[in-house]
């Protein structure tokens, strides 16, 4: 895991027959000998049994040093993955000489054996890499164009993913999935399956972009066993802002498509020394969310996370003077965003003449504004989120638009 912020480039010769193949046999174990890299030792395990119990040492040469590894079955669980749920082969991973990170690797429980999740615990708390799409390509005869498999096979619990879209610009998305065509959203929602908005953040009124803003409606499907709607954000500073102020943020948003509600929300965060990750299942009839640890916190019936309400806003009545009040669970707890349609204007965005209306996002906390966050939207029935702005450690920031669509709804 510390070497994935640096590249190198070598070659080496893995066909030595010594290695891990010398050392004494352990009983229920099985050696393989000579030397593996990273990613041929991963498919050399993938070939395995993985029966109950058994365990596997194998050596593994990464940039010039050689690792000697224990790949150890544990037992089987069920786990949830962005692509559905599995049930799995757990294994867990020793390196001699390297510190215990308690690495754990879920294999499909199929002759597949596809990793399903890797986990790691570090200083920073838990490292999870988990599975977001999987597909076998079958073999075809010479002149005949290859056929993809059906995806890893899973439980009810399926879900359908969209590849996200290469513009932030196109209002129709060019591709859906079979749930997304027999399941369509309701007509009067301002959006599509398939949008997605991409920003670049600037510091005050830099011309140099410091981060980026994604939002995107992945796909409708079944989530968690409920009828849902996909959403998602994700942000990140580089260049000289992730040297200011390194942020990494991905919030995962499952929401009722008629009420944009959401029902599940996962959250990975970081931002300078502060980390988040943590998941929440809402009910909201009974005004609750429990976290993945079953802590429960409190909501008023009717919350939103972070991704819903921006999507949530663009269904409100925004005529200037207008407020909605709406609640949001920000991170751990929840408070009541106040939305104030303040006036029309004419903003520049990317060299273009948007009109747009300006709306102020205050809170109920004691300096309701200290954030001075603002939020212009398109003035039509989209209401397209065309410009974020905000006090933050760093100092006032925006964040605008790349590509403004130009193909009407």
């Amino acid at each position: 895991m510390r070497a994935a912020d640096r590249t190198s480039n070598s070659a080496s010769d893995y066909n030595q027959p010594a290695g891990i193949g010398g050392l004494p046999s352990q009983v229920g174990s099985v050696i393989f000998s000579g030397t593996y890299d990273l990613l041929s030792a991963l498919y050399r395990v993938r070939a395995l049994p993985l029966t109950d119990g058994a365990s596997y040492l194998i050596a593994v040469r990464h940039e010039g040093a050689e690792y000697q590894a224990e790949v150890k079955v544990s037992g089987h669980q069920t786990i949830k993955t962005g692509v559905g749920s599995f049930g799995t082969v757990v294994t867990r991973l020793n390196v001699k000489g390297l510190h215990d990170n308690d690495i754990r690797i879920y294999f499909s429980d199929d002759e597949r054996h596809v990793p399903v999740l890797v986990t790691s615990k570090g200083r920073a708390g838990e490292i999870r890499a988990e599975l977001v799409a999987s597909e076998l390509m079958v073999p075809s005869k010479p002149g005949e164009k290859k056929a993809a498999a059906p995806p890893v096979t899973s439980t009810p619990d399926q879900r359908f993913i969209l590849p996200p879209q290469s513009t932030a610009g196109t209002s129709q998305p060019s591709t859906t999935s079979a749930s997304d065509a027999g399941n369509p959203l309701p007509p009067d929602l301002p959006f599509k399956v398939g949008e997605q908005l991409n920003y670049q953040v600037y510091l005050a009124n830099g011309i140099q972009p410091i981060g980026t803003i994604s939002f995107a409606v992945r796909a409708r499907g079944r989530y968690f066993n409920l009828n849902g709607l996909f959403l998602s954000a994700a942000a990140q500073t580089s260049g000289a802002g992730a040297q200011l102020f390194p942020v990494s943020d991905q919030v995962n948003s499952y929401v009722d498509p008629t009420s944009l509600l959401p029902f599940r929300t996962e959250l990975n965060m970081s931002e300078g020394r502060h980390r988040t990750n943590r998941s929440y299942n809402l009910d909201q009839n009974r005004g609750a969310a429990v976290a993945d640890n079953r802590e429960r916190v409190d909501i008023p019936v009717g919350t939103h996370d972070l991704v819903s309400l921006v999507y949530a806003i663009r269904t409100f009545d925004l005529s200037p003077q207008r407020q909605n009040a709406i609640s949001i669970l920000a991170t751990a707890r929840p408070r009541t965003l106040l939305v104030k349609s303040q006036r029309r204007e004419t903003i520049d965005l990317n060299g273009q003449k948007i009109a747009a209306l300006m709306l102020t996002l205050t809170t109920d906390d004691p300096l309701s504004d200290k954030m001075q966050m603002r939020m212009w939207v398109g003035d039509d029935s989209r209401h397209l989120p065309l410009r974020f702005t905000a006090v933050t450690e760093l100092g006032p920031v925006r964040a605008d638009l790349a590509v403004v669509p130009t193909i009407p709804q």
